[in-house]
């Protein structure tokens, strides 16, 4: 077996509404096509790809080794830095940025509305 890619990050949440909002207008996902669940939520695409699916729950339920979850951030590629840069300070998004030393990316560092660390990179 040969690993290709990142699929997906899966992510549950008591604001669907919430979240697909921003992920559309900060990050230009898109939601999309995603099969008839018996739950709710929203798969947002980054081109043909469904990269985020947001999985609807009613509470914070945490009660199982899920309530200790060890992913700090999850990250993605991007292009135009310039205006993602502008559309963070528009939207008064708090962000910070840095650059890996000799990595040749500078990166984003956000935060969605329940918290989730993400970073937007751009090669420098």
């Amino acid at each position: 077996m040969t690993i290709k890619r990142l699929d997906h990050v899966n992510i549950q949440t008591t604001q669907l509404d919430k979240l697909i909002a921003w992920y559309e207008d900060i990050l230009g996902l898109k939601s999309g096509w995603r099969p008839n669940f018996p739950f709710g939520g929203a798969w947002m695409y980054a081109g043909d790809y469904p990269v985020v699916h947001l999985v609807e729950v009613e509470r914070d339920d945490a009660v199982g080794s899920e309530a200790y979850l060890k992913l700090e951030h999850f990250a993605f590629s991007a292009t135009d830095e310039d205006a993602f840069k502008t559309l963070l300070e528009e939207r008064g998004i708090e962000y910070r940025c840095g650059e890996p030393p000799k990595a040749g990316i500078r990166q984003y560092n956000v935060f969605d509305p329940d918290g989730n660390h993400i970073h937007i990179d751009f090669e420098i």
